[in-house]
């Protein structure tokens, strides 16, 4: 298992525990949106055409999923962030989404999302040093 996949089986862990509701779709629009910001954060070259696209569909996928009243304002926060489809756009929109999964879905989707955010500092970072 690669470091970046360890925060989306977490939070993929974490949806299939929860019931049925708000909290479970919380749970999927929480990796959805890592897993993008992931993905955005481990792009060498500028942001494309398509990258944003990804991000327009995200978007799209989200909207129709009912979730608690935190995490919807920290994903709309989030996409606004993605948009750029930067891996500092992505660092930031999973660092701003770690509030409000604690407050919506406890201390395990938190940590998941800031280990995500961490990952994308990180290798930033490595390549900065190069």
């Amino acid at each position: 298992m690669s470091e970046w996949s360890a925060p989306l089986l977490a939070l993929l862990d974490l949806q299939q525990r929860l019931q049925r509701g708000p909290k479970r779709e919380g749970a999927f629009a929480l990796w959805l949106t890592t897993r993008v910001a992931l993905d955005l954060g481990a792009r060498d070259q500028p942001p494309e055409k398509g990258d944003r696209r990804r991000v327009a569909l995200l978007a799209q996928r989200l909207a129709p999923l009912t979730v608690p009243r935190p995490l919807a304002r920290g994903l709309a926060a989030a996409l606004s962030h993605l948009e750029d489809a930067t891996p500092a756009a992505a660092r930031v929109a999973l660092a701003q989404l770690v509030a409000p999964a604690r407050d919506a879905l406890g201390t395990e989707a938190a940590e998941a999302v800031a280990a995500a955010a961490r990952i994308i500092h990180e290798r930033r970072q490595e390549e900065t040093a190069r």
